[in-house]
């Protein structure tokens, strides 16, 4: 089946931007290691240097987490799948190019309780 066309014989760049998602992690679907959807991922010294990294997903994230991200708005930004984000993240810890700073919340005790009541305040506050 053709491709969606639009004016002419142009493909949509909606056409051209899809890619199966493992194709953007070398046909990885799960991160070496479970990370939240919460945890910050910041850049470090080494991933700041452009020539270190390779790849554009995984500059894109080093770009973007110069200030602190969580891997849901990592996901947001570059609108990837949240498994997408969480293998790419596993990659770049694995080669120092980024720290993961996970919150130690565990389900079901007071604090994350407490950190979802501020997260669904936050969200009714949009």
């Amino acid at each position: 089946m053709p491709p969606a066309q639009t004016r002419g014989s142009e493909p949509s760049v909606r056409t051209r931007m899809m890619m199966r998602p493992y194709a953007r992690t070398g046909g990885r679907t799960r991160p070496d290691y479970e990370l939240a959807l919460e945890a910050l991922v910041s850049t470090t010294d080494r991933g700041r240097v452009p020539q270190a990294v390779t790849g554009v997903q995984h500059r894109r994230i080093c770009a973007l987490c110069s200030e602190a991200r969580s891997i849901a708005e990592i996901a947001a930004y570059l609108d990837l799948p949240l498994n997408v984000v969480k293998v790419l993240v596993s990659d770049l810890d694995a080669a120092g190019m980024v720290l993961i700073h996970q919150s130690g919340l565990s389900f079901g005790d007071r604090s994350s309780r407490e950190f979802m009541d501020r997260v669904l305040q936050g969200l009714r506050r949009l």
